[in-house]
């Protein structure tokens, strides 16, 4: 009787090991839980990221203001008859400095960049 309870034991063993170590185990399955979770999240930021990239294309694509305002801020282009004033923040905010002051004007026809 005792030989039968230990033949059984061990069955019961080895009827567990596949559910828990073996290919379709629960341990992998919370394993690919875990990076099914971990992908999810890639994806959502992806999709914001490629969202606000289509919503600047629009924008670009409809209007000349999205064009301006890349050419100002990015290239430092002016208007004609504009003038440019760029303040050094890092110099005015220092105590006892002099507040340096850039400007250029910029005759019709010519684009000045400082």
């Amino acid at each position: 009787m005792r030989i039968l309870a230990l033949v059984l034991a061990a069955l019961l063993l080895l009827i567990q090991y596949p559910l828990w170590l073996g290919k379709g185990g629960w341990l992998r399955v919370w394993e690919l839980d875990r990076q099914v979770h971990a992908q999810e999240g890639t994806n959502a930021r992806l999709v914001a990221r490629n969202a606000a990239l289509a919503a600047e294309v629009e924008d670009l694509q409809a209007g000349k203001q999205a064009i301006e305002e890349r050419a100002r801020y990015d290239l430092g282009m002016v208007r004609p008859g504009e003038i440019f004033v760029q303040i050094d923040e890092a110099a005015a905010a220092r105590p006892g400095s002099d507040e340096r002051v850039r400007t250029a004007a910029v005759d019709a026809g010519h684009t000045a960049r400082p």
